[in-house]
């Protein structure tokens, strides 16, 4: 287990942004991760998790505590069931299955970050969540202090949330174990309509599933949404926020708004999100209140590909996203009365 003092932490994260944390320990092994955990919870020290760093926010003092880095790992096939540890990388690991001809999490191929934060945020992209094909997790239960399995039914998945998600400091994702199905080397069948056009499919219909992966990726990398250390405007966390979900009453009020600035044939996008519910997109509202691509003149600008990534340019702090960040929140309120909220974990700060 290595052990660093006054160590910084921008490097570990997407953003490359934040000031150092006083203690920096880097785990391999769950024995480790659990050792450093108990350690930091004896002496009374708070105690940041950090996988791939890709939906952290950390502010510019840094983190006066110890900061764990979870670099365990295992990938583990058997048949269709598959084991990844909670440091696997979480992209590496979809283009395993599909090398494998398993289907599943095809399209979540070039998302960022580990295997064990999938689980947290119930990460998804393109028709697909990790709540689909999740079976269990594996996790230390810092309230119990003892190991806990939980299926899935026990995880609280909704959409971009859970369990872990909502008890932040209970629990630590050791281990995540997916049902994957063989489908003779074909995809699930395709969900999300962008793709199923990429494709020149139907929406329901498979295709082999090394094609689904490729194209989500050429997807992914249009809308700088592929890590590339060249491209600044993968310097993001992806989403900065997520699509908001409405109740009718809500949802009512906002149309009204959109016609009203926009005018009366305007449509917004929506989506069923549950009975009463209903979801639109942050892009699309992010959009039309006059954020668009590139946005922005300082280091911290919206992305030139895709509006819902807020990006380092090379020289931004971290004061420099968030100030444009609410910049942002505040214009779309102002013009739609929607709230955005942030999808990154902010850490020492907040909107």
């Amino acid at each position: 287990m290595q052990e660093l003092h006054d160590a910084p932490l921008a490097p570990l994260t997407t953003f490359r942004l934040g000031g150092p944390a006083t203690r920096l320990v880097t785990a391999t092994t769950d024995d480790e991760v659990i050792a450093a955990v108990r350690a930091a919870e004896e002496a009374g020290t708070p105690l940041l998790i950090i996988g791939g760093g890709s939906n952290l926010v950390i502010g510019d003092k840094g983190f006066d505590g110890t900061a764990l880095r979870i670099a365990t790992r295992g990938f583990a096939l058997d048949g269709t069931d598959l084991t990844l540890a909670a440091g696997e990388n979480w992209s590496d690991a979809v283009a395993r299955t599909v090398e494998a001809g398993l289907a599943g999490v095809e399209c979540l191929a070039g998302i960022p970050g580990s295997a064990g934060a999938t689980p947290i945020q119930n990460v998804g992209a393109y028709g697909q969540e990790v709540s689909a094909t999740i079976t269990e997790v594996v996790a230390y239960d810092r309230r119990a202090g003892e190991t806990v399995t939980l299926p899935n039914e026990e995880c609280g998945f909704s959409y971009r949330h859970s369990r872990f998600k909502q008890h932040p400091d209970r629990f630590v994702v050791l281990r995540v174990r997916f049902a994957l199905e063989d489908a003779g080397g074909l995809s699930a069948p395709l969900k999300y309509p962008e793709t199923a056009r990429a494709l020149g499919v139907e929406a329901g219909d498979r295709v082999p599933a090394a094609i689904a992966r490729e194209t989500v990726l050429a997807l992914r990398a249009g809308k700088g949404m592929v890590l590339d250390p060249a491209d600044h405007d993968t310097w993001s966390a992806g989403s900065f926020f997520t699509n908001p979900i409405l109740t009718e009453a809500e949802h009512d009020a906002f149309l009204r708004r959109v016609q009203d600035r926009l005018g009366p044939d305007v449509a917004p996008p929506a989506f069923p999100a549950g009975e009463g519910l209903v979801k639109t997109s942050a892009a699309w509202l992010i959009d039309r209140a006059g954020f668009t691509k590139g946005y922005g003149s300082g280091p911290a600008r919206i992305s030139t590909k895709h509006t819902l990534a807020l990006t380092n340019r090379g020289k931004a702090t971290t004061e420099d996203l968030l100030a444009l960040a609410r910049e942002v929140r505040d214009g779309v309120h102002a013009a739609f009365g929607v709230t955005l909220v942030n999808e990154p974990v902010t850490v020492g700060v907040s909107l």
